[in-house]
């Protein structure tokens, strides 16, 4: 089966921890030092920020990773040096479409 690639503005739905299902748009796609992560919004934070700057802070950004039957995933970033290098390079990718 082919991998299927999320697109932009596509709603995902996550289940966290306690079970709970959200909603999220995909907002970018970042490739950075050999891995793909995600960045997303959560629906109702893309709803509320309609017309106002960029959705900083509220965005999350999941790593793809291949699961043991080759599916591809979205799990948490652990390394929180690893989160900040994707968070800085997405950053710039925006200030620079900004400007």
């Amino acid at each position: 089966m082919a991998d299927q690639e999320l697109e932009l503005e596509e709603v995902i739905t996550l289940v966290d921890e306690d079970g709970q299902e959200q909603d999220f748009e995909v907002i970018d796609i970042v490739h950075l030092d050999g891995s793909k992560y995600a960045i997303l919004l959560p629906l109702q934070a893309a709803a509320d920020d309609e017309g106002e700057d960029e959705e900083e802070g509220e965005a999350i950004i999941l790593k793809f990773e291949t699961d043991e039957d080759g599916n591809e995933i979205l799990v948490d970033i652990e390394d929180d040096e690893e989160w900040e290098k994707v968070a800085d390079y997405w950053e710039e990718m925006v200030a620079g479409e900004d400007s």
